[in-house]
């Protein structure tokens, strides 16, 4: 094994304590994947073996394990540079609906193809070609229509923040060639591809003039916050929809109407926004401050909240699947009618399971779509 992976990511303070394997949701229900024995596989130097397996694409990402590891070892990022050299020598996981996100994202890839990006912003919608705000709908228009089977309406919520800002009196800057973050390529190991949607994302809001820029979707508000810092400089704020919408209600400058029926609605909290970024009160914040919402918290909350049970559309097996119902029965038990969450991924792989599984039935919304039925002049 590479010897600076194994000191960058700290696997050499391994205390062989097992919390990482009793803390992952894959290993919990998986019985091939251990953190706990990849950890020891590349201690022993077994790195064929940990490079050309199935398990090595199994990883969630979800932060779970370095949650709860003594010791500080970065599990996750571990697994991504493994992932990264096991790539570079052409293995490859799962990838899930043949391929199709992955061959979309290598087209976006090219700076040559014009999209038409903006289709989907209706004749009553108010947007800007540069300005001071601007909003980054990520893979929405891609979801939108690789998913219309489960009737995702993923543009949903592209289309409710939009009408948020123009409540608020703001024309928010919209890209026409925006392309997809980069997330999965970094998560699959393809570092070429990465590298050639994040150039081409910076430079695009460079040239709108935005001095703050606005995520739906907890992937690109990580993938800008936390990867692409490492290989480029630019000074515009990136803040997340749930925070945007959090500091206006401190602030007082937002309304909400109330609701004639009372709604019991639970909280999913995201595995990159939640573990990944630390922001687990502001999304609380704005469900909380909807007269008539009753938020009503799973056991599994926070820093303990269950992930949706896959990452980067590959190795979504029953596994996975189990995952995901395991947590929407428990979105069920809290009596809740409606499954809020702000990561439009999570919304698309709960949809899929209640889909196969007939007894397991819960309304599934994003916050922003929410919030946005919520403000003056709405209705829920």
């Amino acid at each position: 094994m590479k010897e600076e992976i194994i000191k960058k990511t700290k696997v050499y303070n391994c205390l062989d304590c097992g919390k990482c394997a009793g803390s992952c949701p894959m290993a919990r229900v998986n019985r091939e994947y251990s953190p706990r024995l990849t950890v020891e596989r590349a201690l022993f130097g077994f790195e064929e073996e940990i490079l050309s397996s199935r398990e090595l694409w199994s990883c969630l990402a979800c932060y779970t394990c370095e949650e709860r590891c003594p010791s500080d070892v970065k599990y996750t990022e571990f697994i991504r540079l493994l992932r990264e050299k096991a790539f570079e020598r052409g293995e490859r996981g799962d990838y899930t609906h043949k391929e199709i996100i992955q061959t979309l994202m290598r087209i976006a890839a090219n700076p040559n193809i014009k999209q038409k990006r903006t289709e989907w912003v209706s004749e009553d919608m108010k947007i800007s070609k540069s300005g001071d705000i601007l909003y980054f709908c990520g893979c929405l228009p891609y979801f939108d229509i690789v998913f219309r089977d489960i009737e995702a309406n993923s543009l949903e919520i592209a289309r409710s923040i939009v009408r948020i800002f123009n409540k608020l009196g703001i024309s928010p800057v919209i890209m026409k060639n925006e392309v997809c973050c980069g997330h999965d390529f970094l998560w699959i190991g393809d570092m070429e591809n990465f590298e050639r949607l994040a150039k081409l994302n910076i430079d695009m809001i460079k040239r709108t003039g935005a001095k703050k820029v606005i995520f739906s979707c907890p992937e690109g508000y990580r993938t800008f916050k936390l990867d692409y810092t490492a290989y480029f400089d630019f000074d515009f704020e990136l803040i997340h929809i749930s925070e945007f919408l959090s500091e206006l209600i401190e602030a007082d400058k937002i309304d909400f109407h109330h609701v004639d029926e009372k709604v019991k609605v639970t909280y999913h909290d995201p595995c990159r926004l939640g573990r990944h970024l630390g922001i687990y009160e502001a999304p609380r914040n704005v469900i909380k401050a909807i007269p008539g919402v009753e938020l009503v918290e799973m056991g599994r909350n926070r820093a303990n909240s269950l992930c949706c049970g896959t990452s980067a559309w590959v190795n979504c097996d029953r596994y996975s699947e189990q995952i995901r119902c395991d947590r929407l029965r428990e979105a069920k038990m809290t009596g809740a009618s409606l499954l809020v969450t702000t990561c439009p991924k999570c919304q698309i792989h709960f949809k899929c399971s209640i889909r196969n599984n007939e007894k397991i039935k819960i309304g599934i919304t994003d916050l922003s779509v929410l919030a946005e039925k919520a403000i003056k002049g709405g209705s829920l």
